[in-house]
């Protein structure tokens, strides 16, 4: 049986953080592919709901290289943005193969051997981008498998339809509970549940204002939560909520019942459907042989380089792999900062 060839690099991932990563190698002469395991391009927004919105405008939320177009509306739907990632990938013509799932990666020597659903695939180094969308995480409370009623992560969540005439807790205190908030009470029974009250920007401030002052903060070295990138913006499903007087969150349920649950005061009451806005951990799993992975999911980096394996990056997975590198326009600076390093590592590794 024939070996597998050796690539210069593997970037697992076929989304927004692949994407960049690939663009900052495309000059280079290295051997490398994308592996994604989607079966179309788009990343993770081929999975968000169906109202799903940026709040920043299409010009703030690009990657490298080329600006994404106008859109008809001023924050690009979930739509746009798959159709941008789409034609991106198109217009560097990078190198995808899909569908592509990572089962594991061992060491074979100076080599990654990555095992996969369509076989084996061997690379010299290794770039992880696959974000975190298809690991959603829903924190542990006293009788939730007792619970008779629907739960369900924002990540399986596509319109209200489905939860009208429905008593409904929306649990989380980002802008995704607060977009589902409010279009969920437009039909249901809706109840927002937060750990503390949710910070709301003033209404003239988006997503593009929110990122350069976080960045300056960030570049001076300030790491105070005010302004920060998960306070919720005020797009306008969001000050529609609020006009309509539900755009206000109670403290969490102590436990689960099976028919609803049970407020710290005591009270219990019905509940038909929770809805988990919760976030994510990263999907790595597939890492798990090469024991790098800490107790909740992550891997030491330095920067985004693993500090226990070389010739291992990781690239979007938030801040400890780079400021802002979850989002589209802030995951520049750490892709661009990954494929340096790689092309210096191969070159060292290859010099007499």
């Amino acid at each position: 049986m024939n070996e597998s060839p050796v690539r210069d690099l593997i970037i697992v991932g076929g989304g927004q953080s692949a994407l960049a990563t690939a663009y900052h190698l495309q000059r280079s002469a290295l051997d490398f592919v994308l592996v994604d395991e989607q079966s179309a391009p788009g990343g993770a927004w081929q999975h968000g709901w169906e109202s799903l919105r940026l709040f920043s405008p299409a010009d703030a939320s690009s990657l490298p290289g080329w600006l994404m177009p106008r859109t008809a509306s001023l924050y690009p739907s979930r739509l746009d943005v798959i159709d941008y990632l789409t034609q991106y990938e198109k217009r560097y013509s990078f190198p995808v193969h899909r569908p592509v799932q990572v089962q594991s990666v061992e060491r074979a020597g100076s080599l990654f051997r990555l095992l996969t659903n369509q076989g084996e695939y061997r690379t010299r180094t290794l770039v992880c981008a696959t974000g975190s969308w298809s690991n959603p995480y829903i924190p542990a409370y006293p009788g939730s498998e007792n619970f008779q009623g629907r739960q369900l992560h924002s990540a399986h969540y596509f319109s209200p339809a489905e939860f009208a005439g429905k008593r409904v807790l929306v649990v989380g205190g980002g802008n995704s509970a607060a977009q589902i908030l409010a279009e969920v009470s437009k039909v249901a029974n809706a109840t927002w549940v937060t750990l503390t009250e949710p910070t709301f920007l003033p209404d003239e401030v988006d997503g593009r204002y929110l990122f350069q002052a976080a960045t300056q903060r960030f570049q001076a070295g300030d790491t105070r939560t005010g302004g920060s990138l998960a306070d919720v913006v005020m797009v306008e499903p969001v000050k529609e909520a609020r006009s309509r007087g539900v755009l206000h969150s109670v403290r969490p349920f102590t436990a689960l019942t099976p028919t609803g649950v049970i407020w710290p005061d005591g009270r219990t009451e019905a509940v038909d459907a929770v809805i988990w806005c919760t976030g994510f951990r990263p999907a790595l799993a597939f890492l798990e042989p090469l024991d790098v992975l800490t107790p909740d999911g992550k891997v030491e980096v330095a920067g985004t380089r693993s500090v226990r394996q070389p010739g291992l990056w990781l690239v979007g997975y938030g801040s400890w792999t780079g400021f802002a590198s979850a989002t589209l326009i802030g995951v520049n600076r750490s892709a661009r900062q990954t494929a340096q390093e790689v092309i210096g590592f191969l070159q060292k590794a290859t010099s007499p």
